[in-house]
């Protein structure tokens, strides 16, 4: 103990002295913005705090977040002794400026585990800390009450407390109403001629407490470093797509059997439709030119002629590569006008950004050495043995890669140019990462508004580290979940750390990707994974089709028949009122809008059932973290099985739905999906027949 800290017999404790160095509350003060990401300081601090989450790779590279989004920032806090310690939460706007701070709370019991929520309200490059403090006012409470109801140096101890209540009256930051209460405060503490009971309930009154948890005293601030954290648009988390190929929109037959393909302008007359599901981007797979050479035919068989459309994933020919447009489509100003009437009906565009070449790409005569050259003297072509794509020529990275980063970098702008929002980007896996690290960081400082979807079905490391670096959103490995303990798990993983780093985006179907349980599930398949999808993770979409349950397989294959990629498929649209479907998508999308628990993923939280069958989630926003400022909880119980009715029981985990406090009480649980209203408490009985309903969404409610 040093001389400065040895108390002697008439000074007060420890707890209750001014420490040698005071640190202001961390409400106000400009950082030095040129250290934001400085190394950590010498020495760990009086107040150690440790195992700081969420910081990935110790801060190499950001935390994800998004406006509006409630961030859990979790550490391992402790001290020396037995005098009390707390700790805040410090989130730094993009200038360095303290913007707030949140005071943690412990969680669980002597595991030193501490939590609290930072919430950005704009984007930018932000940052996070955790500063440790010794808690003086907490100090001397949690004694004075065990002395003073013992008897033990009453009158010392009253003195103490009226010593720690000017000290922090004395603090500079504090305004002057608080700080006369606390003056009083003390002032009666001293007052010989009142009872003791008094003067203690002066210095511990509910004012007196409320004004030192919102501006406590805080001794040895003991400071991590400043953790970065990188806030998107609200859409980079939470939006609902909507998948077509524009072609087949207005395609239509001659008597003779020639196909004529949709334009943009037929098209556009399918925007009103998707936005009144409820949609907000909808997505077009390539609109660039085709090529000829090894033009795949229908079902991707080989032979394809003139006469089969292609795939427009084979891009390019003498038309043009990817600055181009097909010429069946339209032209620049057509795509335009396709771009403004769905900015009319509140739709965002999404492309694909599919980085190869037909043979007949303007690349493969210009740019020859942006391909890999087999020992014959041919191109390479595409293939993940079995499957081969004669059709494409995938890029070679290593060589000319200035070339072709500039190329593409130059592409990408003409398309946002044009309005484009978002992009949907085939295979990231299959190329570079630096390559990716550096696009995007160029495009999210000239362009921060845009989004790059990842369709990345590949090992979790390649698919965590793309998002690590840069991509907004990921398809996942949902598509393929579909046991109860699958999806539990899953939900559990993309809840948890991962969601730091990934944005999941649940698709049931792609134009890929038929899987087995859609295949067998009928309608009802369709309405329970449509479900899962949206009300599970912020992000979800749609394959066009979805809505007539397309679920007959190629043999063989986890795809469609007559798969789209190489034909023209127009769509009897007045035959979706026969499935139902429409109508759920619909009243999911108009539930997500409805309740902002639903656009954060971080609350995603599974309870247990007593039935296999039967999976059981819910999304819950505090008050305060809500537009409203009224807590939003909503409860999803589906029956997986398409074919039979199943029953059981639910066992809400009352915490994370913020009901701790029910105990044997009730609920109001209204059915966003029938209107249906019941009483429930902690442990629900719930039947699902599939021919009636597939789930039960319910908005719970304390009356």
């Amino acid at each position: 103990m040093n001389r400065e800290q040895k108390p002697s017999k008439t000074s007060v404790p420890r707890s209750t002295r001014a420490p040698k160095q005071q640190t202001p509350a961390p409400t106000s003060g400009k950082l030095d913005h040129k250290r934001l990401n400085a190394p950590r300081g010498p020495g760990i601090g009086r107040i150690p705090v440790v195992d700081v989450q969420p910081v990935i790779e110790g801060g190499r590279w950001p935390t994800k977040a998004v406006v509006g989004e409630v961030v859990p920032i979790t550490a391992t806090v402790f001290r020396e002794g037995h005098d009390l310690h707390r700790a805040t939460a410090v989130l730094i706007d993009p200038a360095g400026n303290v913007h707030s701070s949140a005071p943690m709370h412990e969680v669980g019991s002597g595991l030193d585990k501490w939590r609290g929520n930072l919430v950005p309200d704009a984007a930018g490059d932000w940052a996070f800390r955790i500063e440790g403090w010794s808690d003086a006012y907490g100090t001397w409470r949690h004694n004075a009450e065990i002395k003073i109801a013992a008897g033990l140096e009453v009158q010392l101890m009253l003195a103490e407390g009226a010593a720690v209540l000017r000290r922090a009256a004395a603090e500079e930051f504090r305004n002057q109403d608080d700080a006369a209460m606390l003056v009083n405060a003390a002032d009666t503490a001293l007052d010989a001629s009142l009872s003791v009971s008094s003067r203690f309930a002066a210095l511990v009154s509910p004012p007196i407490t409320a004004v030192l948890d919102r501006a406590p005293l805080r001794d040895l601030v003991s400071p991590t470093e400043n953790y970065p954290l990188r806030v998107d648009r609200a859409a980079a988390l939470a939006s609902a797509w909507y998948e077509f190929f524009p072609r087949s929109e207005g395609a239509f037959q001659d008597d003779d059997g020639t196909w004529h393909s949709g334009t943009f302008a037929t098209a556009a007359e399918r925007l009103p439709a998707i936005a009144g599901m409820g949609f907000d981007t909808v997505y077009l797979t390539p609109i660039h030119p085709i090529g000829l050479t090894e033009r795949k035919g229908r079902n991707n068989t080989l032979g394809g002629g003139p006469d089969d459309p292609g795939s427009p994933y084979a891009i390019g020919s003498p038309d043009g590569g990817h600055d181009a447009i097909h010429p069946e489509l339209g032209t620049f100003a057509d795509f335009d006008a396709f771009v403004a009437r769905a900015a009319e009906l509140g739709l965002e565009v999404a492309i694909d950004l599919a980085l190869q070449c037909s043979p007949d790409h303007p690349w493969v005569s210009e740019h020859p050495d942006w391909f890999t050259t087999r020992a014959d003297g041919t191109i390479a072509y595409a293939e993940n043995p079995p499957k081969k794509y004669q059709d494409i020529y995938p890029l070679n990275f290593d060589n000319d890669p200035e070339g072709i980063y500039a190329e593409i970098a130059g592409i990408l702008r003409l398309w946002i140019s044009h309005g484009v929002k978002a992009f949907r980007v085939d295979n990231p896996h299959t190329k570079p990462l630096d390559f990716w690290e550096r696009l995007l960081g160029e495009i999210r400082e000239s362009n921060p508004e845009v989004i790059f979807l990842s369709e990345a079905f590949t090992r979790p490391a390649m698919m965590r580290t793309l998002a690590t670096i840069g991509f907004h959103q990921s398809y996942t490995y949902f598509t393929w979940r579909n046991t109860k303990w699958e999806i539990e798990e899953y939900f559990s993983e993309i809840a948890g750390d991962q969601a730091s780093v990934m944005r999941p985006s649940f698709w049931p179907t792609t134009h890929d990707i038929l899987p087995p349980y859609l295949q067998h599930g009928g309608v009802a398949g369709f309405k329970v994974r449509a479900v899962l999808a949206a009300l599970s993770s912020p992000t979800w979409g749609i394959y066009s089709g979805y809505e007539l349950v397309e679920n007959v397989p190629r043999p063989g294959a986890q795809e469609q028949i007559d798969n789209e990629k190489y034909e023209l498929k127009p769509r009897n649209w007045a035959l979706t009122s026969h499935y139902g479907v429409a109508d759920l998508l619909t009243r999911l999308n108009t539930i997500r809008r409805n309740h902002p628990s639903l656009g954060q993923l971080r609350n995603l939280v599974v309870h247990p059932t007593t039935n296999d069958s039967i999976v059981a989630f819910s999304h819950h926003l505090d008050a305060p973290y809500t537009p409203a400022h009224v807590a939003d909880t909503v409860l999803t119980i589906v029956n997986l099985d398409p074919h039979e009715a199943h029953d059981g029981l639910v066992h809400l985990n009352l915490g994370a739905i913020g009901l701790s406090d029910l105990g044997d009480g009730t609920i109001t649980a209204y059915d966003e999906l029938s209107g249906e209203s019941y009483a429930w408490g902690a442990i629900p009985y719930v039947r699902l027949d599939p021919n009636e309903r597939v789930a039960h969404v319910l908005h719970l409610r304390r009356y």
